[in-house]
């Protein structure tokens, strides 16, 4: 009777299949391996000397949600909430940074003109003196940089197609030199500098990060860099004062203007 025991846990080692041995070693060998990992030095992303690298914390577990975080999107803004981008947007084949810009190309020709902007400014809610003055500043500082030719072109046109020309330093790096859009990056803006909400920047925390971005003597870049964000929170805050991760990823590939847009025009028809 006293073998009975050892014998009925010998079958069921049989008929399952299990060796309690055998998974043992395996759970301390995974152990071991783990341990080994958190002390190698060569992934360590805090290093004592720097402390700036523990208050601007990286996402050490990004790719157990979004898989494969490293890789820059050319067609979808991504993120750990949306690992397809944006649901239902049709890319139309145009990269992330040209989707951004499409929507101020308002007849859908390729080209955008100043009063182009000027009307896109003006769908999405901002007034006219910001309007105007957005439309001057863009297409005269844009321009020349994406056209094909030498010859500059008095009505200060934007094409669509090289529009990863302009692409300017002191930013976010959330687009890369050929306007895919990189996804850790994107984390980063949020996992480093937004402490009060997770998913979420407050004005202080935005300057925060204006500031950590700055290239050395890159004067030009800083000043437009401070300019698209604080359009973009005069535009998409909410009543607390906050710019939540879902606007700033839709300003990305531009759905947000859409979202704008469509709010705007129903806005209208109820007045």
């Amino acid at each position: 009777m006293d073998a009975l025991p050892t014998q009925t846990s010998t079958t069921w080692q049989l008929v399952l299949g299990w060796d309690w041995k055998a998974l043992s070693s395996l759970r301390n060998l995974l152990c071991s391996g783990m341990a080994s990992l958190s002390e190698d030095p060569s992934l360590e992303t805090y290093a004592p000397e720097a402390p700036v690298t523990g208050e601007r914390k990286i996402n050490t577990s990004l790719q157990d949600k979004l898989p494969k975080p490293y890789m820059a999107r050319a067609i979808a803004a991504v993120d750990k909430y949306h690992p397809r981008g944006t649901e239902g947007k049709d890319s139309k084949g145009l990269s992330v940074l040209q989707q951004h810009v499409s929507f101020f190309d308002r007849n859908k020709d390729g080209v955008i003109y100043p009063w182009e902007t000027f009307q896109g400014f003006r769908a999405i809610g901002f007034n006219i003196f910001i309007s105007f003055s957005a439309a001057i500043l863009i297409n005269i500082g844009f321009s020349y940089i994406t056209m094909t030719g030498w010859i500059p072109s008095p009505l200060f046109p934007i094409y669509v197609k090289n529009i990863h020309k302009t692409k300017h330093g002191s930013d976010s790096d959330v687009y890369d030199t050929e306007g895919r859009f990189e996804p850790s990056k994107f984390e980063e803006i949020f996992r480093k500098y937004a402490i009060t909400n997770p998913d979420a920047l407050t004005l202080g925390e935005m300057n925060t990060m204006l500031s950590s971005n700055r290239n050395l003597f890159d004067f030009a870049g800083w000043i437009i860099s401070l300019g698209e964000w604080l359009l973009l929170y005069y535009i998409a805050k909410d009543e607390q004062g906050s710019l939540h991760r879902e606007a700033v990823r839709g300003v990305y590939d531009g759905s947000l203007f859409e979202q704008l847009e469509k709010m705007r025009a129903s806005r209208s028809k109820r007045a």
